[in-house]
């Protein structure tokens, strides 16, 4: 029998396959608005990036479901902790959006969350936000809190020490903290099977102690019903879930990639037609006729409007001060970063040394 059973409820045909109660019409549609907002973003930022009004972009449509149906399955004070393709999750948990877009122009104030939002800064070293999260879940469990925290990261971090010692520490503490997996499959250019020899990454749960869940993480309500079940088993004292959701990424790692020299590509076309996330919740919708036309064309209207306000915003921000880039690596400078920083200054200038 298998232990980790791939939990879903709503199959590729938009059927509900679940023994649980279905979920009412007005979470369904926020749960497909939710989804159609980040991808709209994704593609924008896609665009803006080709466009040179941009930096280097990291995309995650085709992994919307993930994003949003975890995001949502949180409380207001709760922690969350993102890698740097997880701004669907962070978006859809009230993450400012043109912040989020300065973030990918390399704007410090893209790191800055909106009051009262525990977003933490985007981890781009693989893994290291893990025992951060952790840190985050003990903080509130020694306040009695009922806040939890949720570690956001991909198959490729399993990999990194940092993974293993925030799932040993928060299972040793038992801390209110989710560790969720999205597995898309590769760690940039490594396919999991070479990665790793275990059969499912939920099974590592097992070496430290706490329940290890395997979802389908293209299906949104699926995703949202299993993180909230661990989010109440962690707000009750019990301690850490390993979430891995079986996931895709449609496009490149980043736009610096070409996912084309070691994946075949054509798999995601096959998956646009048989596992989207967005088209999959459209045909339940449909069969529970909660779909509405208008409503559809309304909000598809409405968040474009959304995104091209955001990035008229994002660029009309004041050019960023060359400084930040030096003055806050430190607390007090030190003399390589200071010698770096005149250097560079010169460089600008067209001062010769």
């Amino acid at each position: 029998m298998n232990r980790f059973p791939l939990v879903q409820s709503v199959d590729q045909d938009g059927k509900w396959v679940s023994q649980e109660e279905k979920i009412e019409g007005t979470l369904i549609k926020s749960f497909y608005r939710h989804m159609l907002r980040v991808r709209t973003f994704d593609k924008k930022a896609v665009t803006l990036q080709r466009q040179g009004r941009l930096g280097t972009y990291a995309l995650f449509e085709g992994q919307e479901a993930a994003q949003v149906g975890s995001a949502l399955a949180l409380k207001d004070h709760d922690w969350l902790f993102p890698t740097y393709r997880d701004h669907g999750a962070t978006l859809t948990f009230g993450a400012d959006m043109v912040r989020t877009f300065l973030y990918w122009n390399g704007r410090t104030e893209g790191c800055v969350p909106p009051e009262g939002k525990r977003i933490f800064p985007p981890a781009v070293p693989i893994a290291t936000q893990i025992p951060h999260a952790v840190g985050a879940g003990m903080t509130e469990k020694r306040k009695g809190s009922q806040a939890i925290s949720i570690a956001y990261f991909g198959d490729g971090a399993t990999s990194e020490g940092d993974f293993h010692e925030g799932l040993n520490f928060g299972s040793v503490f038992k801390t209110p903290t989710l560790f969720f997996c999205q597995n898309n499959g590769y760690a940039i250019s490594v396919p999991i099977e070479k990665q790793m020899n275990s059969e499912t990454i939920a099974q590592k749960a097992d070496a430290y102690g706490i329940p290890g869940v395997r979802v389908d993480g293209n299906d949104c309500v699926a995703v949202y019903q299993t993180v909230k079940k661990a989010a109440e088993r962690a707000r009750a004292g019990e301690g850490p879930t390993l979430i891995e959701a079986l996931t895709w990424r449609y496009g490149a790692h980043t736009t610096a990639d070409d996912p084309s020299k070691y994946r075949d590509q054509s798999i995601s076309d096959e998956r646009r037609v048989t596992t989207d996330p967005l088209t999959r919740l459209a045909l339940y919708m449909k069969r529970e006729r909660i779909w509405d036309e208008q409503w559809a064309s309304h909000i598809e209207k409405e968040l474009k409007e959304e995104i091209n306000d955001a990035v008229d915003k994002m660029e009309a921000f004041a050019k960023p001060d060359i400084n930040n880039v030096f003055d806050h690596v430190f607390a007090t400078p030190v003399w390589p970063i200071t010698e770096q920083k005149e250097r560079y200054l010169k460089h600008v200038k067209g001062v010769s040394s």
